[in-house]
């Protein structure tokens, strides 16, 4: 059995609801990923992605500059643990249709499991796994 933990990432960047879509943006490019876990103290309270940002913000014709995270965050978040299953993650984002499953070890973020992830790891001859394993091209 492969556990979630032993490929999930580590490198996480959080952020406050209270931060603003262009700061989230811009900390997305600048550290070439997807989506920042949103966090009030050490509690998980959501996560958003780029296409949040797109399509629920922007699209709405949300102000990037004065819009908060907690006002386009994605708020049911399904979250796994370290020693879960790769195959019971899997059929959870299959379940609730996410791409991303926080990791949870006592209450606190410990990690972040992608589809990509879970391609690279399960079916690394696949195009999702081709993909997700190359650097960022942004």
């Amino acid at each position: 059995m492969t556990t979630v933990g032993e490929f999930m990432t580590t490198r996480l960047v959080t952020m406050d609801g209270n931060d603003t879509l262009i700061a989230a943006a811009q900390e997305m490019r600048d550290s070439a990923i997807g989506d920042v876990v949103v966090t009030d103290g050490d509690s998980v309270v959501g996560i958003v992605t780029d296409r949040d940002i797109t399509v629920r913000g922007v699209a709405e014709n949300m102000d990037p500059g004065s819009t908060r995270l907690n006002q386009i965050t994605s708020r049911d978040v399904v979250t796994v643990s370290q020693y879960d299953d790769a195959v019971a993650a899997a059929d959870l984002m299959r379940t609730y249709a996410v791409r991303r499953l926080p990791v949870i070890d006592d209450g606190r973020l410990v990690g972040l499991v992608s589809m990509g992830d879970l391609a690279v790891e399960r079916e690394p001859q696949s195009v999702l796994a081709d993909i997700s394993a190359e650097d960022p091209n942004n």
